[in-house]
């Protein structure tokens, strides 16, 4: 028959994820070795990882249902579920070994960086002594904590909101240039937090690299996020780190919300009325020659697909929009006022 990974859980065949992980998350801190020093802890420990790891993978959970446990050793006599027969074949499948399995990487994985039994044990150093005359728990506290400071422990402390809480993200940003917008880049941002050391509650500073692909014309406030990288702490889950993604100031240009790339050119009031030629430089280095015979405080200029690669549709590119600043005297002598009448039409 196999070993019937619901009931090891205690959960029914529908089980959702959630009600996985709510389960896995009971049971392994029940029976953590680490905690629980009673015969059959240990195997008790990996059996319930075994069962979490099947049931939480929907491809081991497919076969496990049909032909049970035989069936993920690749057996052909699994019996769960009623099918008969050897499983079918699932590309990429890994028989799963229940004899190498370590139930500690599960445990691992499930937690990541918390340390879940920190919390619990700096809430309990914070209660007075009870009636019994036992340091850290006040009286009439009643939860059993069955292999976690021995048989018949009692305390109230343990439910899922006491792991679940993390530290507010952290934002920093991350300024790109227009260059590295237009084909994208790779960037390495080195970031300094503090780790809590194995088995202490000590903490120590450490350097660590994130990497960061920045996608071709990505726009301003694109956030990268980087889950539990922040400073460690006891009881908390670490912050997430966001990166803010905000353009480099440019010598020559700005851009629009369409990832268009404005350029303005400054042209004296003589230029603006009598003509004007000038070299415009692009992002990808091409010079245009452009040639207006008037300039008003509205002419614009758009040179097609030289602007900001579109961030869904990269091989596309926004505009390059040429504007035009002209600059008026500060002032005028009477005989340039004079003239200016009788040149310029009323």
């Amino acid at each position: 028959m196999g070993k019937d990974y619901y009931n090891i859980l205690g959960v029914s065949r529908d089980a959702t994820e959630a009600d996985l992980k709510k389960a896995y998350r009971k049971l392994a801190l029940k029976y953590h070795p680490d905690k629980n020093k009673e015969p059959g802890a240990t195997d008790k420990f990996k059996e319930i990882g075994a069962a979490y790891e099947v049931l939480n993978d929907p491809q081991k959970r497919e076969i496990y249902d049909k032909y049970g446990e035989e069936g993920l050793k690749g057996g052909t006599g699994g019996t769960g579920g009623g099918g008969h027969g050897a499983p079918p074949d699932f590309s990429g499948f890994q028989q799963f070994n229940f004899t190498s399995f370590d139930p500690h990487d599960t445990f691992k994985r499930f937690f990541g960086d918390e340390d879940p039994f920190a919390e619990m044990f700096s809430n309990f150093s914070n209660f007075s002594n009870n009636s019994n005359g036992m340091p850290g728990m006040h009286s009439g506290m009643h939860a059993n904590m069955h292999g976690m400071g021995g048989p018949g422990t009692s305390f109230s402390m343990m439910n899922d909101q006491h792991f679940n809480k993390q530290d507010p993200p952290v934002e920093q940003s991350l300024a790109v240039t227009f260059e590295e917008l237009l084909n994208g880049t790779h960037k390495k941002m080195k970031i300094t937090r503090n780790v809590l050391q194995p088995g202490t509650n000590t903490l120590k500073s450490e350097e660590k690299i994130l990497e960061i692909d920045v996608k071709a014309g990505w726009k301003e406030g694109t956030k990268v996020t980087f889950k539990k990288e922040g400073n460690q702490s006891i009881g908390k889950s670490p912050a997430d780190i966001i990166f803010v993604i905000k353009d480099k100031p440019h010598a020559r240009f700005t851009r629009d919300k369409d990832n268009n790339l404005i350029y303005k050119h400054k042209v004296s009031l003589r230029d603006a009325l009598t003509g004007i030629q000038f070299t415009v430089l692009t992002l990808t280095q091409l010079k245009l020659q452009l040639e207006l015979q008037l300039v008003t405080p509205t002419t614009k200029r758009i040179i097609k697909g030289e602007g900001l690669p579109l961030p869904k549709r990269p091989n596309v590119r926004g505009d390059l929009i040429v504007e035009f600043d002209i600059e008026f005297p500060r002032n005028l002598s009477n005989e340039q006022v004079a003239t200016l009448r009788e040149v310029l039409p009323p």
